[in-house]
């Protein structure tokens, strides 16, 4: 795509962020940031879970964290040594935005809560994520992706439309809070231009994925009194699947009853296209799981392709299932550049996953491919030193 560019490093080029988190959430979170042009210094302890694991060529350059550090440059500090500790505060007072993901009680330990920083750097935007809220019973209990999607509802509702209190395949508590952390760092930001103060951002996860899963779910709950159970309708319904076609899987999911109508028609059924529940203005819901059955043995008549082109057609949503192992050959995503084959320093060729988003003015870039431990100590304290001259 032809831009523009008021920034070749993005709309946050100037701004300062320093990441004391570790595994998913706060990296994530600081990576996007460092897409959108933000300086990200991350700060590392002698040791860090996202480091371990299986790795190609280099101890601690694993996929999870060549995921989640990129456009960062890594500094190793020991916070629990006071040389350590006191070079950290000296660079927080470099800082625009801190994003920590300690419990409390080491922050309050190593002398870096809120409070012990406000003073000395009032404009500092602090954004903490832990599990749970900082004034609840659980403030300060471990949390993983697990606990959050039970914490949440979200296994509530997958053994509700499932049968089995399974988690999701993916750790959504961790990514829906590193979303929500941006977002609020981004508001902040702006709250300081206008006044000139920064702020604490306490970001929950319980609390983000509880109120991401209640968009939908919370339903007939959202009266007093209620009116029905919770749980989205049509996500809970039992044919609520991807389908199999002639040559793969394929999300097939009419709305409407002309959407019905036009795809049993194509399907070579117009007698299920003449079918009375599909005749009337809408689809009466103890119908739904029916005609979704009939739609997924129908669905085996054709390729996915074939699929494709008849329902861009006829504007029913439709999409071939993207199976992962073959997803930097799909057209659309080397098409966008989702998945693109990088030269990284240390590891040699990797995937790089692309930003999603795109600016006119001031697109994001990878800048920086995820850096060895420590890799930029030096370079980055020497430029403080400088500063500081």
């Amino acid at each position: 795509m032809d831009a523009t560019t008021e920034s070749a490093n993005g709309p946050l080029d100037g701004v300062r962020v320093i990441d004391l988190s570790t595994v998913v959430m706060g990296p994530y979170a600081a990576q996007i940031l460092g897409d959108l042009g933000a300086d990200v210094i991350k700060i590392e302890s002698p040791s860090d879970t996202v480091r371990s694991g299986r790795y190609r060529t280099t101890p601690g350059m694993t996929p999870l964290n060549l995921n989640v550090n990129r456009n960062k440059r890594s500094v190793s500090l020991n916070l629990k040594d006071e040389a350590d500790r006191e070079r950290a505060l000296a660079l927080l007072g470099t800082a625009d935005v801190l994003i920590t993901n300690m419990r409390p009680g080491a922050l309050t330990r190593l002398g870096l809560t809120y409070a012990d920083l406000a003073e000395r750097h009032p404009g500092l935007v602090y954004a903490h994520a832990q599990g749970f809220r900082g004034d609840s019973d659980r403030a300060g209990h471990a949390a993983y992706d697990e606990t959050v999607q039970a914490s949440s509802g979200l296994v509530d509702v997958a053994h509700r439309a499932l049968g089995r209190p399974v988690y999701l395949p993916t750790i959504i508590g961790d990514k829906v809070a590193a979303l929500t952390i941006v977002y609020s760092v981004l508001a902040a930001l702006v709250h300081r231009d206008r006044t000139g103060g920064g702020q604490y951002i306490e970001v929950p996860m319980t609390d983000t994925l509880l109120a991401f899963n209640l968009v939908e779910h919370l339903s007939g709950h959202v009266y007093e009194p209620t009116e029905g159970s919770t749980g989205f309708p049509l996500s809970m319904k039992r044919g609520h699947r991807a389908v199999s076609t002639a040559d793969g899987l394929a999300c097939i999911v009419p709305y409407s009853p002309q959407n019905y109508r036009d795809f049993f028609a194509a399907a070579g059924r117009p007698d299920l296209a003449e079918d009375p529940r599909v005749a009337g203005p809408s689809i009466e819901d103890a119908d739904v799981d029916p005609l979704m059955e009939l739609v997924a043995r129908c669905a085996g008549g054709l390729t996915t392709g074939e699929w494709e082109e008849i329902c861009a057609k006829h504007s029913i949503p439709m999409a071939p299932v993207l199976e992962l192992d073959h997803a930097a050959d799909d057209p659309y995503v080397r098409d966008g550049h989702l998945l693109d084959l990088v030269e990284h320093p240390s590891e040699g060729p990797i995937r790089s996953i692309g930003i999603p988003v795109r600016y006119s003015a001031t697109p994001g870039s990878v800048r920086r491919l995820a850096p060895l431990p420590g890799q930029h100590t030096d370079e980055v304290f020497d430029e403080l030193a400088a500063k500081l001259r």
